[in-house]
């Protein structure tokens, strides 16, 4: 009897599987649309805006470096700083001029546009280095060597980049992209992170289960692309809402997030401190449930730290939450019958807390004063 497979349980779970991929593939692809719609009207409006200037008010023909050199400044780059927009302008406009004066000379071939794109790439390396700014003054470089030249005389390309660089500038400023979504979207994925490990540890302190801490481990050591996301969202957020009039609302709160990060920051190294040690110990495979217990208490109170990112209202529940579980860190009473090894655990959360509570906007010494004396 003929049979395609589709009866196989094994074909069924690939089939699901693959059905689930996509629907996760078009949700990110969603997501990814609708957070860069403010990226998009910015980055349209700026361009057409330096276009319309050298075409309409300078008779420039076709500006094409205008358009270039804001959509190349501006781009979908997480770091949106001005003194970054600032840098991809000036090094285009750099490779913009320093083929315009090889035109000027040499006129344009092979060898005049290798002459261009070497001499450029060395000049940009010895001004900044970054590599990105070499690479957008090749660019630029590379289209003035190759593309005719235009009616107006010398250095009309050069004068078209810097007003695509002033538009670029007068943007973030002007038609600023809001950084307070994406900065809250970054600081709750940190936190998550930290709850879903939390997790992971409590499964395997109640269960003894030594891959269970092997993976909360790997997940705890996994913590650094997220926590420098969220602290380039900030810098590039803060650099910003400071010079916009439009934001200056938002520079509490993005203070007030810096703060928060600050605390995880440390927080994030001290649950890597933990995470190894529970799985150290976890080797036993032996049940620790007043440990779980309490790690799970901290993953409640973390969850609140969380929602915290964008109500504030929920800071102080977030920190009178981890107060309480403070304030009970002393080994011998949380485990008052375990080995030295075990009360070492308690011991390795006791930084762990104090670096929440900051998190929470508390004073490093009153965070600490939290804790009881051993």
């Amino acid at each position: 009897m003929g049979s395609d497979g589709a009866s196989d349980p094994g074909v069924r779970i690939d089939r699901w599987t693959a059905a689930v991929r996509r629907r996760i593939a078009l949700g990110d692809a969603w997501h990814r649309l609708v957070g860069s719609v403010p990226a998009v009207l910015q980055v349209s409006a700026t361009a057409i805006g330096a276009y319309a200037f050298s075409h309409y008010v300078l008779g420039h023909a076709v500006p094409l470096l205008a358009l270039t050199v804001t959509i190349s400044s501006l781009g979908f780059v997480r770091d949106a700083r001005p003194i970054r927009v600032l840098e991809t302008a000036v090094g285009m406009s750099v490779g913009i001029a320093l083929a315009e004066i090889l035109l000027l000379g040499f006129g344009q071939g092979t060898w005049q546009l290798a002459v261009a794109l070497v001499l450029t790439l060395l000049v940009a390396r010895f001004l900044s280095p970054a590599a990105s700014f070499a690479i957008a003054a090749a660019v630029q470089s590379v289209l003035v060597m190759l593309l005719p030249v235009p009616d107006g005389g010398p250095f009309v390309r050069t004068l078209d980049g810097l007003i695509g660089g002033v538009f670029a500038l007068l943007a973030t400023a002007l038609i600023p992209r809001d950084p307070r979504r994406s900065a809250r979207r970054d600081g709750q994925r940190l936190i998550d992170e930290h709850v879903r490990t939390l997790a992971s540890l409590v499964a395997a302190l109640r269960l003894g289960d030594l891959e269970e801490a092997d993976r909360a481990l790997a997940r705890a050591r996994a913590t650094q692309p997220a926590l420098d996301a969220w602290r380039g969202t900030l810098d590039s957020g803060l650099a910003i809402a400071r010079i916009s009039p439009f934001l200056r609302k938002a520079v509490f709160d993005l203070e007030r997030q810096r703060t928060m990060l600050d605390g995880m920051d440390l927080a994030t190294r001290n649950l890597r401190v933990i995470a190894r040690r529970i799985d150290y110990v976890s080797r036993d495979a032996t049940s620790r449930p007043e440990l779980a217990d309490l790690l799970a208490r901290t993953s409640v109170a973390l969850g609140i730290l969380s929602q915290s990112i964008g109500d504030i209202a929920q800071q102080p529940v977030a920190r009178q939450s981890l107060l309480e579980i403070a304030k009970h860190l002393e080994p011998v009473v949380v485990l008052p019958d375990a080995s030295v090894s075990e009360q070492a655990l308690v011991l390795v959360l006791r930084p762990y807390l104090v670096d929440l509570l900051t998190a929470t906007g508390l004073p490093t010494p009153e965070a600490q004063a939290a804790l009881p004396s051993l």
